[in-house]
């Protein structure tokens, strides 16, 4: 299916000269490929730096540290009285002299390569010794008549065990003459906005990244990685367009029902829904009403409520006549739901049941006919949702909770349980606008930013970790009244190589000083150990928990005020903001004590600064972006966030909604991309593996 034009980029780099199964292997671990490496994989990496050989200072002019070139005439050579000690060489132009160094070297091969009187060209990193210049083991040692040989702007490849800078160089340039960049690819970014911003084709932008005339081709602000990475940008846009364009013109159910299990579920709450919060359900059940499928994320800050808004769609779809299934990424937050739900629905006399991947033997076969006799109307489970064996009766509502754990395939794999099911993910993180299109672009959205009525503002302090004493002391204060406290270590065990408190021996100081009132929580622990922890710091069993991060999504205590987190410094703004709210959760006035290693950093006070001064989630996470880049928002490891090798979002944020614009439009009004521009697009997609995007564009 992909189009020819693309088979030499989808080429084994096994296929290039000098390659085989060890280098091979080597430019798969160094380039980031998971499987068989192509050559689109090489060609679509840009350089990680450039070494400027434009430099020619003359010896006499050459600075320590400098990459420099030089035209030189071979002088003596002075051999060493081993082969562990340095053979020298002694060179020079007519503005002074230098010695060459090699270590290791055999005379004879030397000899050969720098006769005496000769004359060679040579560049490297230049070295003063004892005020002499020197060059050790030059990168290029040419002839004259080879200068066409020495790149003046050498591009830099990421690099690994049994990969040398030169095959790595050598295997990309062999890779552009292998793709023939003479064919030109159709062009896919619409004429008028390719000619607004002066950029190049496709293969002159790849055959720059990769053999670039000027050092400033490195740049992130440069026309032919801005064209590049709007590219890349633009294939995952059409992708996310393609499948919210499927997801709407799917025939869906209506979902309709007089809101009779709505009415009861609002009866039974312990308080009345926020503005936000209502607003938010109207949205869902307008969408849920309709023939067309609901795609739509409900964005909420800590604390905001949206398992609330959950219930009322779930009310909503159930009196309907349909089923849910609601999935979250951990055992402890899949549980946790299923007893808030049970609460929450139990007014409306619907069966909620939990499903994980603990579930085994006849617990897991009495859910399995459950859920596909009807009994049960609502589940909540892991990833052991949507694997084989589970079947729905009627599967009518999809519910994804921290939807940035999860990826696209993971959604479209539980929505294929029901027949073309409304779709509604959540998440608790705030996320700047522009990676929220990155992430959920063939999403609506739908935003909760309301806190529910009696949530009293948490106090937040930074101090430094000298002030540990006075926080244990004051620790001893909030139990002795009466109050849980959380508190947050970096790290699970203690490590030589890490001066980070861990929580074991964190654990283990609290322990001494309260007594066994002190629980620990880490990732570590199996499944039940967490759940029997977790329920009993709950229900009042220890008064302080020492944890790990993992209690930032899922741990929900009323009666804890406190949350101590060590090393703040270590911790996005945005991860700060989540630990911070699992404090104030009841009418309790609460705080937040964020403990730092002096000195701070300049950048280390204002993150810490934002989040005295603000609750904002949506706040602060833009203010995350700007102190410290969209790589590390959301953790390198989170799936759904995608990952771009061209792209760069804090360099390239303004092309993206731009990519967004014209990949909705150009789905809009070419569907099934048949159009000379839309057949162009699939030979974007195709290159840059948009895979879930080819799939909604073989199926329309």
């Amino acid at each position: 299916m992909r189009p020819p034009i693309l088979n030499s980029w989808f080429s084994d780099i096994r296929t290039l000269n000098g390659v085989g199964d060890k280098v091979g292997e080597a430019l798969e671990r160094a380039f980031g490929v998971r499987g068989t490496g192509r050559l689109r994989d090489l060609l679509l990496t840009p350089p990680a730096s450039l070494i400027d050989r434009s430099n020619r200072p003359g010896i006499a002019g050459a600075m320590q540290g400098d990459i420099a070139t030089f035209l030189v005439t071979i002088g003596r050579h002075r051999p060493g009285k081993s082969r562990t000690q340095p053979y020298k060489i002694r060179v020079f132009d007519e503005t002074g002299d230098m010695t060459l160094v090699f270590f290791k070297a055999y005379g004879s091969t030397l000899e050969r390569q720098l006769p005496e009187g000769s004359q060679r060209l040579i560049s490297g990193k230049v070295d003063v010794y004892h005020a002499e210049a020197q060059m050790t083991h030059p990168d290029y040692v040419l002839l004259p008549e080879q200068s066409e040989d020495l790149p003046t702007f050498e591009p830099v490849y990421p690099l690994t065990a049994g990969l040398s800078p030169k095959v790595a160089r050598k295997s990309v340039w062999s890779a552009l003459q292998t793709v023939s960049l003479g064919e030109a690819l159709p062009e896919w970014i619409d004429p008028a906005f390719l000619t607004r911003q002066a950029w190049p084709s496709f293969n002159e932008a790849v055959l720059r990244l990769h053999q670039p005339v000027h050092i400033v081709d490195a740049s992130p602000d440069a026309p032919l990685r801005r064209r590049l990475a709007y590219d890349e940008l633009l294939a995952k846009q059409l992708a996310m367009a393609l499948v919210r364009e499927r997801n709407r013109g799917l025939k869906g159910r209506a979902l309709v029902a007089p809101g009779e299990y709505v009415s009861d579920v609002l009866r039974g709450a312990p308080f009345p829904p926020t503005g936000a919060q209502s607003r938010a359900f109207e949205e869902i059940k307008a969408d849920m009403a309709s023939d067309a499928r609901m795609a739509r994320l409900l964005q909420g800050d800590v604390g905001a409520g949206k398992t609330f808004v959950a219930a009322l769609a779930a009310a909503q779809a159930c009196e309907a006549g349909a089923q849910v299934a609601i999935m979250a990424p951990t055992e402890i937050l899949a549980r946790q739901h299923a007893e808030t739900l049970t609460t929450l629905l139990d007014p409306a006399g619907l069966t909620v049941a939990a499903l994980t991947g603990r579930d085994k033997g006849p617990a897991r076969k009495a859910i399995n006919t459950g859920l596909i006799d009807g009994h049960i109307d609502v589940v909540v489970g892991t990833h052991a949702l949507f694997q084989d064996g589970v079947t729905f009766e009627r599967l009518g509502l999809v519910i994804i909770d921290e939807q940035h754990r999860f990826g696209v395939r993971d959604r479209l794999k539980l929505t294929e349980k029901g027949d073309a099911p409304d779709l509604l993910v959540m998440t608790a993180t705030p996320i700047p606008r522009t990676l929220a299109l990155t992430s959920y672009g063939d999403l609506d959205i739908s935003i909760l930013d309301e806190k529910p009525a009696g949530r009293q503002p948490i106090e937040t302090v930074a101090l430094p970790l000298q002030r540990l004493d006075d926080i244990i002391d004051a620790v001893g204060r909030a139990v002795g009244s009466g109050d849980q406290v959380y508190w947050v270590c970096p790290l699970v065990e203690d490590s030589e190589l890490s001066d980070l408190s861990s929580v074991e021996d964190r654990h283990r100081q609290l322990t001494a000083i309260f007594g066994g009132r002190v629980g620990l929580l880490h990732g570590r622990m199996s499944g039940m150990e967490k759940d029997r922890v977790n329920g009993s710091f709950k229900s009042g069993g220890y008064d302080i928990l020492v944890a790990t991060t993992v209690i930032e999504v899922g741990v929900d205590a009323p009666n804890a005020t406190v949350m101590v987190i060590e090393h703040a410094e270590r911790f996005g703004l945005a991860q700060l903001h989540q630990l911070r709210g699992r404090v104030g959760r009841g009418n309790k006035k609460s705080s937040c004590i964020l403990l730092y290693k002096s000195p701070l950093s300049q950048n280390g006070k204002e993150r810490l600064s934002v989040l005295r001064d603000s609750e904002d989630g949506f706040l602060i996470a833009e203010k995350d972006w700007e102190l410290r880049g969209s790589g590390d928002l959301l953790g390198a490891a989170q799936s759904g966030l995608p990952r771009y090798s061209l792209a760069n979002l804090d360099k390239h944020r303004d092309l993206l909604e731009t990519a967004m614009q014209d990949a909705r439009l150009l789905v809009a009004q070419d569907p099934a991309l048949t159009s000379e521009r839309g057949k162009a697009a699939r030979v974007l997609l195709y290159l840059f593996e948009q895979d879930y995007g080819i799939a909604m564009m073989r199926a329309g």
